[in-house]
């Protein structure tokens, strides 16, 4: 089974109950106002939102474990993975702060946690310690009271929502998000409105985000050194240019292991 997540915009009241399940069940802390989140909702503290799209249509927003996931390949310390089941979840033990995940992810979701003294980032994990392996499904779509948001294998929720598409086609947008965008995602929509929004108004390709990703990775290490022979260049010839004025041309300069007799 590859665990994933279909939410039906349609079916959405914004209660946000699967904000609170999803707060309850991490044990988030309460959130802290900040303009930087506003516009979505996501924080370190908030891994899932309710936000307002067009035509005042409620849409959840959280992250979409990507079939072939950016930010996994852009960590360079293996701080996330992409788990056989399904979700990319993320090892705090092994991250270095980099934050080059939150440049990575098309959809803009990790979040950094600006209030610790050592910060981390913080996205949703798809509860996969304590429900999915023990067989128990999120507590976000456990606790919709409508529905809107379903838990189950990948392929049966794009099967269902195609399904509901062609039931009722003068209701939906002929589309299942995450089906194809950047690779796949486990975490799928259909709707009644356009949620390229979500995307910041940009249409993704098809391909893998990891693919483009994986080239500027490798640069990393040739640019480090670049970079380091550059500073010690620049040392050397600030060195120099300090020894040249201590001694200007023509003086003498001591000369080690010189004899004074």
């Amino acid at each position: 089974m590859h665990a994933a997540i279909l939410t039906d915009t349609t079916k959405c009241i914004g209660c946000r109950e699967c904000v609170i399940a999803c707060k309850k069940e991490n044990r988030l802390p309460p959130d802290l106002p900040r303009r930087w989140s506003r516009d979505d909702g996501l924080s370190a503290r908030n891994w899932t939102s309710v936000v307002e799209g067009p035509g005042g249509a409620y849409v959840r927003k959280q992250c979409r474990h990507c079939l072939e996931p950016a930010c996994v390949a852009s960590c360079p310390v293996g701080a996330l993975t992409k788990t056989d089941l399904g979700p990319v979840v993320y090892d705090a033990r092994k991250c270095m702060g980099c934050r080059y995940c939150m440049m990575a992810c098309p959809y803009g979701i990790p979040r950094y946690d600006w209030d610790q003294t050592v910060p981390y980032i913080r996205k949703c994990i798809l509860c996969y310690e304590t429900r999915l392996k023990k067989g128990r499904q999120p507590a976000c779509t456990e606790a919709c009271p409508t529905k809107a948001t379903i838990f189950g294998d990948r392929d049966e929720l794009i099967e269902l929502a195609k399904a509901r598409i062609r039931e009722k086609p003068d209701l939906y947008v002929h589309r299942v998000w995450g089906e194809r965008e950047v690779g796949g995602a486990s975490v799928l929509y259909i709707s009644d409105v356009d949620l390229k929004f979500l995307t910041y108004n940009r249409e993704l390709p098809p391909e893998p985000m990891p693919q483009r990703t994986k080239l500027a990775m490798n640069a990393v290490p040739f640019t480090f050194a670049g970079v380091v022979a550059a500073m010690a260049g620049l040392n050397w010839i600030i060195d120099r240019r300090r020894k040249l004025q201590e001694h200007p041309e023509g003086d003498e300069a001591p000369q080690e292991g010189r004899s004074n007799g």
